[in-house]
């Protein structure tokens, strides 16, 4: 493209954004049209492809004296290719249309005086070259470098095939998961976890359950955001995970099957979609069985006065679960510059655990009491999302977008539990009954357009309308009796409403010297009413928050980046951690809570580098994180119980944490790749505990933890690929002790079938070994506690994927927005 021609309509194209209502482009005192004759003609036409017969947007038209070859005006052509030169003496001319993609074209012309001139059409080529034959030796990289975020390629993965989120989400560098799921980021598990860059009421319940919902094979990427701009909501202190799962946007009908079948569980996916012209559908159903058992020893002591109550404790358990989505989605191309979509979606979560407990109980080392319990727990959850989007293009990077969601959950958490006498009849029975549903409504809107050709600003609304309600009670009955209200446990009533109003500004800038800078803030108030039904309200202040970002990059070279970024980010507390039902199943390990828990405030800073030496990436980053008024785990004992500890949350902690992650992907040969990845984490918490004068006290802990991950892929002939990969996860400290590691590993091979259609594979899990076994010690002045866990996770699958259908690649340019809600913290523990 002539570079006059390029500056010239840069040039037009923002002073006919600023000046649009004005009427036709004028051109300022400073432009090169300052000096043209000026008359009264105008010069208009239309601009199209000339094969696909569709308008080229934005054209950029000059206007060249067709003498001496100077530049005298030009314009920019609208979203349908029309434009328009108007004040253009008599004269004779050349006029150059310019795009990219396209050739260059010229058009001579002759104005006279007082008469208008029409070109009518005029058609462009694109600009292609033919090729006799192309070998193509780079590919995309398994994890990528972005300016506020780091992309993990999920489809690249043979082994996630059978697997759910979360066992996917253990190979991306940065997060760690655990073996319950729960995910931590930089050893915070203070995050918000999104799909296709919109939330749902059940993540917001549960992160760990929800994750297992998704099946990994259907996740095409994982972006990591550590530093969130302002755009984002203010909530996820330790950052922002978005799971990006496969679509299809190609033309025609299409069906993909994709199953798998393992000694630990059993996946099924059906996907399809339609596309014909303008209008489009997308209907999924994904759904995933498993099973495994678990065996567990607890041994605990409690201190009240000079007594000390000890429990040993063994179970065996038999977990089972069916977990599935369903989804169908709608977009139509209301025009080349405007795009609705809408879709539903429905999840469930059924988790089912059978557990034989068996308890002995002694006081100052006499054996006081035992028991044997049969218990069975059911998790059970069904989740609707609904949303309709809107989005209008005006100019390229000037847009609008009007968004809504939709979300209802029902969750059923509740227990059975046979007390058997002594000959092993039933001799009492219990039930705990913990019914509750969490609703949100959100609306959202986003502008965005650009300051001239190096910067752009982003500005914004949301309203959340949140309502949680739970309510609880126990039942006890003999042996055969009815169930009737147990007295001797508290039942009640949560209902929690939230509304969020939040507004932000962004701006980005590059400059010449390749430097990008992110800088914005966003202000968020939370309006918060709540009460315990008959036993009426609860005090919860409203509080509003001011969080600023801003990441700065900077390219040294072409292969070499560093950036820093500081953010401030808040933390609201789950419906897991709000909710005041009393969980019993373990007379000896109680826990519940805390509807008064305020959000956490957290300062983030960064800095990274990331560089390409040869066939190697590598990338470097180190982090500092300091959090005020933390949501923690605290356990107490209840004088009532003798030797039982109860698990609640309290504002009460302080944590600070310094640490590093070290990243490098190597191409060994052209076809085979190792990559792997390095944690460091120094953690520091501060909280209260109580002694055994029951006085309230200080109590800190501190410790390093580390960890690891190293994957290897090899393609070899004839549709063979080979993977391998291993995970390790250090001891992790908490509040009141620590958590041992454990590792895992696996090792999968793929084939596919010769026309591309399909795979079949095999893969295998902790296969030298049972499984997995991990310790927890915990202390304080009145109480320790440790415990054991083995889980029998070994698992051999065979997986197979087939697509059937027809697809075409002339799909229609398309642009979607969504709600992305990632304002509440989920379960699980606090690092």
């Amino acid at each position: 493209m002539n570079f006059k021609v390029a500056a010239l309509a840069f040039i037009l194209f923002f002073s006919a954004h600023l000046s649009k209502a004005q009427g036709p482009l004028a051109p300022s005192t400073n432009s090169p049209a300052s000096v043209t004759p000026k008359g009264n003609s105008k010069i208009s036409g239309i601009v199209s492809d000339s094969v696909a017969a569709k308008p080229v947007e934005f054209v950029s038209v000059a206007l060249v004296n067709f003498s001496d070859n100077k530049v005298l005006d030009g314009a920019v052509g609208d979203e349908k290719g029309k434009f328009e030169i108007s004040g253009v003496a008599a004269g004779k001319y050349k006029l150059l249309f310019s795009f990219i993609g396209f050739k260059d074209k010229s058009v001579n012309v002759t104005v006279e005086n007082s008469k208008n001139v029409d070109l009518g059409t005029i058609k462009m080529s694109a600009n292609t070259k033919t090729l006799d034959e192309v070998t193509i030796t780079g590919e995309k990289s398994m994890v990528e470098e972005k300016v506020d975020r780091l992309v993990y390629n999920a489809e690249k993965d043979i082994t996630s095939k059978g697997g759910d989120a979360s066992d996917l989400l253990r190979k991306v560098p940065m997060l760690s998961v655990d073996l319950d799921g729960n995910v931590s980021l930089r050893g915070s598990s203070n995050i918000r976890v999104l799909i296709n860059n919109k939330p749902s009421t059940i993540i917001a319940s549960n992160v760990a359950d929800a994750l297992k919902q998704i099946p990994a094979d259907m996740i095409k990427s994982v972006e990591v955001i550590t530093s969130p701009s302002a755009k984002y909501d203010a909530e996820g202190s330790g950052g922002i995970i978005n799971i990006i799962t496969k679509k299809n946007n190609l033309q025609g009908l299409t069906l993909n099957v994709d199953s798998g079948v393992g000694n630990r569980g059993t996946n099924l996916g059906l996907n399809g979609s339609y596309r014909k012209g303008k209008m489009g559908f997308t209907l999924g159903g994904f759904g995933r069985a498993f099973y495994n058992k678990a065996t567990s020893v607890l041994d605990q002591d409690t201190k009240s006065g000079s007594d000390v109550f000890s429990t040993k404790q063994n179970s065996n358990a038999k977990d089972r679960g069916l977990f599935g989505q369903y989804s169908l989605g709608f977009d139509y191309d209301l025009g080349k510059n405007q795009a609705l979509s809408a879709g539903v979606r429905y999840g469930t979560r059924n988790f089912i655990q059978k557990q034989n407990l068996f308890i002995d109980q002694f006081t100052n080392s006499v054996a006081t009491a035992n028991s044997r319990r049969k218990v069975d727990r059911k998790d059970l959850s069904g989740t609707i999302d609904m949303n309709v989007d809107y989005v209008r293009t005006f100019k390229p990077q000037q847009e609008w977008s009007f968004s809504t969601l939709y979300s209802h959950t029902n969750l059923t958490n509740n227990f059975n539990t046979d007390i058997l006498n002594t000959s092993g009849n039933v001799g009492s029975r219990l039930k705990n009954v913990n019914g509750n549903y969490n609703n949100e409504f959100t609306l959202q809107t986003d502008y965005q357009t650009p300051i001239k050709k190096n910067q752009l600003l982003e500005f914004g609304a949301k309203g959340i309308f949140r309502k949680v309600s739970s309510d609880y009670k126990y039942l006890m009955a003999g042996e055969t009796g009815d169930f009737t209200i147990n007295p001797d446990n508290p039942s009640g009533t949560l209902n929690y409403n939230q509304n969020v109003a939040a507004g932000y500004v962004s701006y980005s800038l590059t400059t010449k010297n390749k430097y990008t800078i992110k800088a914005g803030t966003r202000y968020e108030y939370t309006g918060i009413s709540a009460d315990a039904g008959d036993k009426g309200k609860i005090s919860i202040p409203s509080y509003g928050n001011l969080v600023p970002s801003i990441n700065l990059s900077k390219n040294i070279t072409d292969a070499t980046t560093i950036k820093v970024a500081y953010n401030r980010r808040l933390q609201r507390p789950g419906i897991q951690q709000l909710n005041p039902n009393v969980n019993i199943a373990n007379p000896q390990s109680i826990s519940m809570g805390n509807p008064s828990l305020s959000p956490e405030l957290t300062n983030n800073f960064e800095a990274g580098l990331s560089t390409n030496i040869k066939k190697t990436y590598l990338n470097v980053s180190v982090f500092a994180r300091n959090t005020n008024n933390s949501i923690t785990q605290v356990r107490t004992t209840i004088d009532t119980l003798a030797g039982a500890i109860v698990t609640t949350y309290e504002n009460i902690g302080k944590q600070r944490a310094y640490g590093a992650n070290v990243f490098a992907n190597v191409y060994l040969t052209s076809k085979w790749t190792l990559n792997g990845s390095v944690d460091l984490l120094q953690s520091h918490m501060e909280g209260q505990t109580t002694n055994a004068e029951g006085v309230s006290e200080a109590v800190s802990n501190s410790g390093f933890n580390y960890g690891g991950r190293i994957m290897s892929q090899l393609s070899l002939k004839k549709g063979w690929g080979l993977q391998a990969f291993a995970f390790y996860r250090g001891k992790e400290v908490q509040l009141q002790g620590s958590r041992t590691g454990f590792y895992m590993y696996s090792l999968g091979f793929k084939r596919d079938f010769n026309n591309k259609k399909g795979s079949i594979g095999f893969g295998a899990e902790n296969f030298m070994t049972k499984g997995v076994r991990f310790t927890s010690d915990l202390q304080s002045p009145i109480f320790a506690q440790t415990s054991q866990t083995q889980l029998y996770n070994r698992n051999f699958k065979i997986t197979f994927n087939y697509t059937i259908g027809k697809m075409s690649f002339d799909a229609p340019k398309r642009k979607t927005r969504s709600v992305s809600n990632s304002d509440v913290k989920g379960g699980g523990e606090n690092n």
